[in-house]
């Protein structure tokens, strides 16, 4: 299989705070500074008395990239993981999952005492050429094996374009 046919679907970032107001208009101000698109807000799906979260409640955002977004914020963030990445962090349909602790890793981002710091989930989404088939309304067919990205091939996929060491 030739890496060559694997691509970038989309980059998802998601910042959760727990909490609405000012801590989740700060977490959407430094996404958007950082991804250069509005972020969406996310609500909690069930009620977590232990957490002090109730159902319906606005407790993060995320922000969808794709294209030439997607990878221009892939590189750099990749590069503030220092371009390492952990084999667990592969799925075996070859898609990754990372953290990024502190959003201050970001360049032009500084620490600012009044807001404080916040971590973010990056997940990346890789697919090959010609999934269209098995997400077509019409003759839709299964996804045959040689059209799925596997985890070797998606290791081999950020090698190559970001220079990624995989331990």
């Amino acid at each position: 299989m030739a890496e060559s046919m694997v691509y970038i679907d989309k980059v998802v970032v998601h910042m959760g705070v727990g909490e609405g107001g000012e801590k989740l208009v700060n977490a959407e101000e430094i996404m958007q500074k950082i991804t250069t698109q509005a972020p969406t807000r996310c609500f909690a799906k069930k009620t977590q008395p232990a957490f002090g979260v109730r159902k319906g409640a606005p407790i993060g955002c995320k922000v969808s990239l794709r294209g030439s977004c997607a990878e221009e914020f892939l590189g750099t963030a990749l590069g503030s993981l220092e371009d390492n990445l952990s084999i667990q962090q592969f799925d075996r349909n070859g898609n990754i999952s990372f953290g990024i602790e502190e959003h201050t890793d970001f360049p032009g981002m500084s620490y600012d005492p009044k807001i404080g710091i916040y971590g973010m989930d990056v997940n990346v989404i890789l697919e090959n050429k010609g999934v269209r088939i098995a997400r077509r309304v019409q003759k839709r067919r299964k996804l045959p094996a040689k059209q799925q990205v596997t985890r070797d091939v998606a290791i081999a996929f950020l090698k190559e374009r970001f220079g990624v060491e995989v331990q």
